[in-house]
């Protein structure tokens, strides 16, 4: 039969094939189709016969055809066929689809839509017939009849894909499908359609079938939909992670894990490239993830996820969106930490807004994914943590370096954003290994290329680099090596963090170390200062870190190794012998350093003791050098005075006076290295033989004989008596105050030792007090005489020779030591007031000193344990002091010149707690716990941190309650001020959850409304800590009402006719304090509520416009007002009485109605925004709520007809006052600065009228929009026109005579009153006559019944 088929196809004409291929019957074609084509042979040619006696012009031909399709359908899915017969089968089909008449075709494609819809397809092969069928159906003209419809071909297949799209497809043919999209012509709709669809089906498929889905998908966007693509694939890995991270830290029971960890990231990867490399070939693809991701701006929870962040990181390395896309990551960060913020700082947005997304937290979840051989991501974090630490590190620079800031979470948003670059580096350098030669080149080249800029940043990750692994970095020392080259270039700071971060290095590599040591030789002998100083920097940290075998080991030692550092043990890789010899190198390579200027030879003097105390057994090289120092200007004869050849340390040249040899630093430096000796070496040898050079005993002696000569001495024996001559302009004023400053920097170095080795002798406490005695008279007279020279003395106030740990022995003894044998000695000290309140000042200056710098002067200056540990004895100290004697006991008693002890203790608690918070935020509990009782510590029961500081807390309530029931004339401003700041420190401690926490805001709230001072200042201070506190527990609004109403009640209404009723809710606000203080207070605090109301309204738009994309947004009319909403609205609406109550108050000129005015204008400014909000709901049918309604209504009738009339009091005021002093002698300067005045004054008034009207347009298109008459209730608009009365202006020009230095204009003002336009007026300068009508006004006001209760 088929040979018979195709003889008849090989003739002319088809009649004779068609005659036959009638005559068969309906199963017989599709049997000798099904034989041949498992047979194999050539079905080709009879499928190619077939049609050929079947002409689609006869309906039994095209019957016949529909039933070969049909037939060959069957077979291509029954999977008996070989590959290649079946492709040829297809191919044959889709030549011969175009053929098809219409009817069949929709025939066609339904059966094929029924077979998708009930899972009948095996194996798919069939699916490549559809598009074509599809497309031919499109291509008929006119209508195609198909059962009771006749349509057109282009609905017949949008009827179809709609049929299809709502259907179940089985997993196994969803790539299949959406390949076969990309071939078919759709419309926006369809493809919108479709690819809901396959984003459907995402959830259904195994995770190894998603890259190729998605690929499918990214090749059907090019049609449309591209946004919608990206969304569904990014919503689907962000839930995916979501699920995956639930899993991993839900309960133990849970061990059967849906994905594993690896498979995911993998697929996410491969997902990624897949989604990058459809971008260089698309780029609106790009465009269309740039935009989606600012949307997520708005609100973090929606598209931002780490998948999305890995996605634009890879994106990142496609060199037309590199800049977009960093600038819009660094966008994200900063907002992330900045919106944080604000919602730490606020109850209120605490309460309204949940929790938002760390960006930081994704990101390094980004870093940790990216081991999974995500390549493509990892130059785009490098780039990205570089970028963040150059936009967002330290700018700001302080007597030549960066300002430190804390680890705490004060930071701001731009230390948090650094840090996230510097966390991110570091992750990616110890993940990635590839990138680690660039991402330390990169760090070095900004540490050398930068240095008059602050890099400590840079500096900490490179330390943290190389405490991660030095022995990874050997293979890059060749970097760091060459990095050593420009040490002598560089400033001093920037050398001493970059030897200290590669410290660990040097001690893995000999090469390095010689490398450096090379270099630091060079530059002891450089012409530069700093290159020396830079020298001096290197062998001290190499002299502290190689350690000689037999030195005492870190836990003996009063320092531990710094956080910078990691333990190596050398000894296994150098022997003792060779570290002992190197060391001892050093030593006499820093001895040629005391001949160079003082500045070196002081680095040398305050590190030789960190020296002794790393490395015990280069003690006596480091004693024999400072001994032989000290000798050249030591007197050894007992009876000469001075004991100390004072002029000799002065260097003269020509008419240049100055110091070379710091004789005082000298001298501490060898009292506290030999205390150190005595009290951690000798200890250890005293089972041995004694030492063959007592320099030990020697040193004792020599400042034995200082400290008795030092007191015998007389100011006229080092002439410096009060005759002396001090001033800096003469070569001898010079030379005394620095022969002054030695003298007094010897007598506190004889201070401590004369105390640390008394034993509590009465003698030698009377040798403390001749000291000091002298060191006194020195200091009187110095600041007597310094006249111009006040720098100098301010810059040796700042400075004591005295160590913290010192100073908190000495404090500790002389104020809490009750042992009964020490008694008679104490009282020698105790007895002089002075010397107490110089042990005080000294404390104070070393804590100030570590809160501008983060270390202290002296010994244990830079180890935060030691630091911490002195300041806790301290506190204790001044803390027992101030509470046990107050100051009004103490002041009642004697009168002395300079403040109290116990306000000095109370300024010094006031800038401990500063500091503790700001350096030591983890230790925190520990402080605390250091204040309490001693008999309180051995108490096992666990007492919390907002349990200790309210006892604190407490203690100095009752302070400040006793200062302010003392009479007006004994009250301390000083010290009321203190109080109020130290409770301020402690509140920060305080849960804000807590009783205690609401107990303090009720006392604070309570001494405000009972209490009356009428000190500006701590009025200030009091109201700011109130309003911190109301804050952390509900929105201040209320407060600001109030306060507002007690503001307009003293100060009067603009109105002098107007009796205003004085209602009393604060007593602190009095005619003293109400303006510019209170005022000026309460506008700071509304414009941060209109900050908060701002950011809130920005994330409601965000969120309609999100549903505004979805087809839920039609369903939500009528729906009550949201609580975001209803909380605005509130916020506003209470915000808008107070600030009717203030632009009805006749406030003083200046700083207070500017501040106003501004706020004003942003009030205007951020209630156009909500009723562009509501236009914007209002388009997808949400009416407005009634709420909204009354804040117009309230606008219109308590605030913009008041605002009005105060820019009327505000000029007429202006134009009362002076313009400019001086009558007609006024030079062209002083007109210059009144013009500048004037105009600095006057352009808030501009901005508020044109925010007003601005109001008033968007709300006529809320009123047309919402069907809601908003504008019932507003006052019509006022429009202003201006003139030069030519008339009044020559009158002036007569008047000045010939002046032509000015020329004053007079402007005249013609109101006019109009109906308000849709579009709005825009308002110029405000005039004097306009809008003076105070409409509904009685004779008396009522601050109650004129405000608004919202």
């Amino acid at each position: 039969m088929d040979q018979k088929i195709l003889s008849l196809a090989a003739e002319k004409t088809a009649d004779g094939l068609q005659e036959f291929l009638q005559t068969l019957k309906g199963d017989d074609l599709a049997n000798l189709l099904q034989n041949q084509a498992v047979k194999g042979k050539a079905v080709g040619a009879l499928l190619r016969a077939i049609f050929k006696g079947s002409p689609c012009s006869e309906e039994a031909g095209a019957l016949r055809r529909r039933k070969t399709y049909t037939c060959c359908i069957q077979l291509v899915e029954s999977g008996d066929l070989q590959k290649e017969i079946a492709s040829e089968i297809i191919g044959l089909l889709m030549l011969e689809a175009h053929s098809f008449p219409g009817p069949l075709l929709v025939e066609l494609a339904n059966e094929f839509i029924g077979a998708i819809k009930e899972g009948s397809l095996l194996n798919g092969k069939s699916l490549e017939l559809l598009p074509i069928i599809l497309s031919a159906l499109v291509t008929k003209k006119g209508n195609v009849p198909s059962g009771k419809e006749e349509l057109s071909g282009e609905d017949h297949k949008k009827q179809l894909i709609n049929t299809l799209c709502s259907g179940r497809w089985d997993r196994r043919y969803v790539i299949q499908l959406t390949s076969m999209f990309k071939d078919v012509p759709l419309t926006a709709d369809e493809v919108e359609s479709v690819t809901e669809k396959v984003l459907k089906m995402f959830s259904k498929l195994n995770l190894q079938e998603i890259p190729p889905l998605v690929y499918q998908l990214l090749v059907l966007s090019s049609k449309g939909s591209r946004r919608c693509v990206l969304e569904g694939v990014v919503a689907f890995f962000r839930e995916l992670d979501k699920q995956h991270k639930e899993e991993q830290s839900g309960d133990e029971l849970l061990d059967l894990i849906t994905v594993p960890s690896s498979e995911l990231r993998h697929v996410e990867g491969t997902v990624i490239l897949h989604i990058v490399f459809a971008m260089t070939l698309d780029c609106e693809l790009g465009r269309e993830l740039l935009k989606l991701l600012k949307i997520g701006l708005q609100d973090f929870s929606n598209d931002v996820c780490p998948f999305s962040i890995a996605l634009l990181l890879s994106v990142a390395r496609i060199q037309r969106f590199e800049e977009q896309v960093f600038d819009l990551l660094k966008a994200l960060v900063f907002k992330s930490f900045k919106d944080l913020q604000l919602l730490q700082a606020s109850k209120f947005l605490q309460n309204l807004v949940p929790h938002p997304s760390c960006v930081s937290a994704m990101t390094l979840e980004v870093v940790k994914n990216s081991v999974h051989s995500w390549d493509h991501v990892t130059q785009g974090l490098v780039e990205f943590g570089f970028i963040l630490m150059d936009s967002y590190g330290p700018k700001k620079m302080v007597d030549g370096r960066a300002v430190e800031t804390s680890p705490d979470l004060s930071r701001t948003p731009s230390q948090h954003a650094c840090k996230l670059g510097a966390d991110i580096l570091l992750e990616t350098f110890k993940i990635h290994e590839m990138v680690r030669q660039e991402i330390l080149e990169q760090v070095l080249n900004r540490v050398v290329t930068r240095a008059s800029s602050p890099i400590s940043h840079f500096l900490e990750l490179l330390s943290s680099i190389v405490t991660y692994s030095p022995l990874v970095l050997q293979g890059c020392s060749s970097k760091i090596t060459g990095s050593f080259d420009y040490l002598s270039l560089l400033p001093l700071a920037t050398v001493d963090g970059l030897l200290k971060a590669v410290q660990p290095l040097l001690k893995v590599s000999m090469s390095m170390r010689d490398s450096l040591i090379v270099v630091l030789r060079k530059a002891m002998f450089a012409r530069q200062l700093d290159a020396r100083k830079s020298a001096v920097a290197g062998f001290l940290l190499l002299l502290k870190n190689f350690r000689v075998l037999g030195s005492l080991s870190s836990s003996q030692c009063s320092q531990a190794i710094g956080v910078s550092q990691v333990h190596v043990d050398v000894h296994s890789r150098y022997n003792s012998v060779a570290n002992e010899a190197f060391c001892l190198e050093i030593i006499d390579s820093l001895r040629r350093c005391l001949g160079q200027q003082a500045d070196v030879r002081l680095m040398l003097y305050e590190g030789f003791y960190d020296v002794l105390r790393r490395n015990s057994q280069l003690a006596d090289s480091v004693m024999h050098t400072l001994l032989s120092q000290l000798k050249q200007f030591y007197e050894p004869q007992p009876d000469v005075l001075p004991p100390l050849k004072f002029e000799a340390c002065i260097l003269t040249q020509g008419d240049q006076l100055s110091l070379q040899e710091p004789l005082d630093h000298l001298l501490c430096c060898m009292q506290h290295c030999l205390a150190w000796y005595k009290s951690k070496v000798l200890p250890g040898q005293q089972g041995e033989e004694e030492p063959e050079d007592g320099f030990y005993q020697e040193m004792d002696d020599m400042l034995e004989s200082l400290t008795r000569r030092m007191i015998k001495t007389e100011l006229e024996d080092f002439e410096l008596d009060k005759s002396a001559d001090f001033s800096q302009s003469t070569g001898v004023g010079i030379k005394n105050n620095i022969c002054a400053s030695l003298v007094m920097g010897v007598c506190e170095v004889l201070i401590e030792y004369n105390f640390s080795t008394s034993n509590f002798s009465k003698n030698k406490f009377e040798d403390v007090l001749s000291l000091f005695t002298c060191y006194k008279k020195l200091s009187d007279i110095l600041n007597e005489k310094a006249g111009k020279g006040k720098t100098k003395t301010a810059h040796r106030a700042n400075h004591s020779f005295l160590s913290m740990k010192f100073v908190s022995e000495l404090l500790t003894t002389l104020f809490r030591d009750s042992t009964q044998s020490h008694e008679e000695s104490l009282s020698v000290l105790r007895s002089s007031g002075e010397f107490m309140r110089y042990a005080v000042s000294v404390a104070l200056r070393k804590v100030q000193q570590l809160k501008e710098m983060g270390h202290v002067s002296g010994p244990d200056g830079q180890n935060p344990d030691k630091i911490f540990q002195n300041l806790c004895d301290i506190t204790r100290v001044f803390l027992w002091r101030y509470t046990s004697i107050p100051t009004s006991v103490e002041e009642s008693g004697k009168k002395e010149k300079g403040k109290s002890i116990s306000l000095l203790c109370l300024e010094g608690l006031q800038k401990i707690f500063v500091a503790v918070q700001q350096f030591f935020q983890p230790r925190l509990p520990l402080f605390l716990r250091a204040l309490d009782a001693p008999d309180t510590e051995g108490e096992e029961v666990e007492v919390t941190v907002t349990q200790r500081a309210a006892f604190q807390v407490r203690q100095f309530q009752r302070a400040l309650l006793n200062l302010l029931s003392s009479p007006e004339e004994d009250f301390s401003s000083r010290e009321a001020l203190l109080l109020v700041s130290v409770l301020s420190s402690l509140s920060r401690l305080l849960e804000p959850s807590s009783p205690q926490f609401v107990q303090m805001l009720t006392w604070t709230s309570k001494i405000c409304k009972e209490h009356s001072r009428e000190d500006a200042s701590f009025c200030r201070g009091l109201m700011n800590l109130l309003f911190s506190l109301h804050v952390l527990c509900k929105s201040p609004v209320a407060l600001l009402r109030d306060l507002s109403q007690d503001i307009h009640g003293l100060l009067g209404d603009i109105d002098e006719d107007v009796e205003v009723e004085k209602t009393n809710h604060f007593a602190m606000v009095n005619l003293k304090t109400a303006a510019p203080t209170v005022c000026l207070l309460v506008l700071s605090q509304a414009e941060k509520v209109l900050e908060e109301v701002d950011w809130l309204i920005t994330k409601l738009k965000g969120q309609v416009s999100q549903e505004a994309t979805s087809e839920e947004a039609s369903s939500q009319a009528a729906l009550p007002p949201r609580p975001m909403e209803k909380a605005i609205v509130m916020q506003l609406g209470t915000l808008l009485t107070c600030f009717h109550e203030l632009v009805q108050t006749a406030l003083p000129s200046g700083g207070c109605v500017d501040t106003l005015l501004r706020d004003l204008c942003k009030m205007y400014v951020i209630l156009t925004a909500l009723v562009k909000y509501y236009i914007q709901v209002c388009r997808s049918s949400r009416g407005i709520p009634k709420i909204m309604e009354k804040l117009v209504k309230l606008s219109g009738s308590h605030l913009t007809p008041v605002c009005y009339s105060f820019i009327s009091y505000v000029q007429n005021k202006r134009s009362r006052s002076p313009q400019c002093p001086g009558g007609k002698k006024r030079n062209g300067a002083a007109v210059a600065v009144a013009m500048a005045r004037v105009l600095r004054e006057t352009k808030p008034i501009p901005n508020l009228i044109f925010a007003i009207e601005q109001y008033e347009k968007f709300l006529i298109f809320l009123s047309k929009r919402s069907k809601v008459n908003l504008m019932q209730h507003m006052k019509l608009s006022t429009s202003r026109d201006f003139k030069i009365k030519g008339n009044v202006l020559d009158v002036l020009l007569r008047d000045e005579d010939g002046d032509t230095d000015e020329v004053s204009v007079c402007f005249w003002r013609e109101p006019r009153l109009v109906p308000l336009p849709d579009q709005g007026l825009l308002g110029a300068a405000a005039g004097s006559e306009w809008a003076k009508r105070r409409s509904g006004q009685d004779e008396t006001k009522n601050s109650q019944e004129k405000g608004y209760v919202f």
